[in-house]
């Protein structure tokens, strides 16, 4: 009588019943909604506390909103860099990359470390907390999708569910931090998943919803968007904020490209990492001696110019003077994100446009609070990527549909823009300087995985090129094989002959069969991807190619054959597809 099976754990009854049944995975993403609520409540907290303690707001007021800043209050960002510095020195030696949401489930099929999350939660708290120009959402969504990626690798959730919780992390974490369900889901919907489709729309809406649920639960108001109500909006003006899309589409771009050159600037200038967030922070505190509004994401400010009509001189100052905290900030590696800062610039540049108008052409009848709330979202888009996002940002800000349709209009054609001229947003351009090549958050970590060392054959018997070709064709008559790999004395790669070219060679016998090699400088090696071993096989026009070793040593280890290639390719973007669609 055979042995009793052993009582199945009950954490592996749990994994099983995530991983099986649809109901379940919705329960997740509640949970993980709810988790990313309390997270950004904590986070807003922190750094709430740290702008009362070091700058002597009054609490439930927003630092940038201030009036002015004593003068040893200069000093604060200075410190918040050396602060940030010795952090930076004493993780000194875990050179590993941090992964974000877009890059973990661009690349690696939603795994990301909770450690590394939590010390860029840290990190963010200390930047805002101290003045610097930098929003809160990448804490955020860096805290709670770390949180539901190490609860979905626990439970063992497939790649596609691992992307999915992922994206519901980030989606309950923007909900919760902008007061919009619908605005964190298509975050998670466009920037983080990727795709909308049949099978995620539930669970990240659930986990939107439950996040902002939390977060207006716990009291928390702090990024909540508020604008006049009394605004107008007449259907001729339509072109002049379609023009303005445009314009931010190419500010957008200037933007980013100062970022990076002052990051590169502080590279090049060989000070070490831990020392740069100080100077950037001098920086940034003699920026707020200016005016205050550099300081911090810019929350208190970007209302402060809804509710007012600044006038074109100071509006033009605050934009430059941002923009230069802004990229000081981020490039002299403070930690946090663009999304508030973008959605303040681009309000400003909204006040700025309509303002200008008004002067020049009195009959337009623009008014300035719709200028700010399309300048906000157009260059947020620009910058941040997301058009629906921003869309239904402006969508939960107004409640305004007309409004709303002008605001996409807007958007479409900024990021329509940037994707023409410069082809990235703010996240997907820093990948690219790191050598990556993705434009979005679509899975394409599976297609990387699909390499020419998993699919080729190991079952080579290469030839020397000096074997004689009598002794060739008796070893391989027509019909025996199509290819024969050949390599040289010393076991380097020399080509492929093909046994009908052997046959049909008039050279005389006693003759090596060297002449007759082909493609000797077309090889594959072990670690290409799918589409790179395609565009190998179209450029040498060959129907079977060679795996080396590496191009120095040209070791043969392998065969492989487009067609093979293009089947298992095949085979994956089906699957993809299947998943995506919620097919079985």
């Amino acid at each position: 009588m055979p042995p009793p099976a052993p009582p199945e754990r009950p954490l592996a009854r749990v994994r099983a019943l995530f991983r099986s049944s649809e109901p379940s995975l919705l329960l997740l993403a509640a949970i993980i909604g709810a988790l990313a609520g309390v997270i950004v409540v904590t986070i807003s907290l922190l750094t709430e506390a740290l702008h009362v303690l070091l700058f002597g707001i009054d609490p439930g007021s927003q630092l940038s909103a201030a009036a002015s800043i004593e003068p040893w209050q200069v000093a604060v960002p200075l410190a918040g860099g050396a602060l940030l510095g010795l952090v930076v020195f004493l993780f000194r030696k875990r050179r590993r990359l941090i992964v974000d949401p877009i890059e973990a489930n661009a690349l690696h099929g939603g795994q990301m470390s909770l450690f590394d999350s939590l010390r860029v939660g840290l990190e963010s708290v200390i930047s805002n907390g101290f003045g610097a120009s930098v929003g809160l959402e990448a804490g955020y969504t860096q805290v709670a999708s770390g949180f539901a990626s190490a609860i979905g690798t626990r439970l063992g959730l497939r790649r596609a569910d691992l992307r999915l919780v992922v994206g519901c992390g980030s989606a309950g974490a923007i909900a919760a931090a902008f007061g919009g369900p619908l605005t964190g889901a298509f975050y998670g919907f466009e920037l983080i998943i990727g795709v909308y489709s049949v099978a995620n729309v539930a669970p990240v809406l659930i986990a939107a919803l439950t996040g902002y649920l939390v977060a207006r639960g716990l009291g928390l108001d702090a990024h909540v968007i508020t604008v006049p109500s009394d605004f107008h909006i007449e259907a001729a003006n339509y072109p002049p904020f379609l023009l303005l899309g445009l314009l931010l589409g190419l500010l957008a771009i200037g933007i980013m490209r100062l970022i990076t050159l002052v990051e590169l600037g502080f590279q090049k200038s060989g000070i070490p990492r831990f020392f740069r967030p100080a100077i950037g922070g001098a920086a940034v505190g003699l920026l707020a001696l200016i005016t205050p509004q550099a300081l911090s994401g810019g929350h208190g400010a970007l209302y402060l110019n809804l509710a007012t009509t600044p006038a074109i001189g100071t509006l033009l100052l605050v934009i430059l003077v941002k923009i230069a905290a802004t990229s000081t900030s981020v490039g002299s590696g403070f930690r946090g994100g663009l999304f508030f800062a973008s959605l303040f610039l681009g309000v400003l540049v909204g006040r700025l446009y309509g303002a200008s108008l008004e002067l020049a052409f009195p009959q337009l009848d623009l008014d300035p609070t719709v200028t700010a709330i399309v300048g906000m979202s157009a260059l947020a888009v620009g910058i941040i990527g997301g058009p629906l996002t921003m869309t239904f940002l402006a969508l939960e800000v107004t409640g305004d549909l007309q409004l709303t349709g002008i605001v996409l209009a807007a958007s479409v054609l900024s990021t329509t823009m940037v994707r023409q001229f410069f082809g990235y947003s703010f996240s997907t351009w820093r990948l690219h300087l790191r050598g990556e090549t993705i434009r979005g958050a679509q899975d394409i970590g599976w297609l990387r995985d699909l390499t020419v060392g998993r699919m080729m054959r190991t079952d080579v018997r290469p030839i020397l090129a000096s074997m004689r070709l009598d002794a060739f064709r008796s070893l391989y008559p027509l019909g025996s094989a199509q290819r024969v790999v050949a390599t040289d004395n010393a076991g380097a790669y020399a080509g492929i002959v093909l046994v009908s070219d052997a046959h049909a060679s008039a050279e005389p016998g006693e003759h090596s069969v060297a002449k007759l090699c082909r493609y000797p400088d077309r090889m594959l090696l072990p670690d290409m991807t799918a589409r790179e071993a395609a565009a190998t096989f179209d450029a040498a026009e060959s129907e079977e190619l060679v795996v080396v070793d590496d191009t120095d040593h040209r070791q043969v280890i392998g065969l492989l054959t487009e067609a093979h290639l293009l089947r298992r390719y095949a085979e994956e973007l089906d699957k993809a597809r299947r998943s995506l669609s919620g097919e079985s």
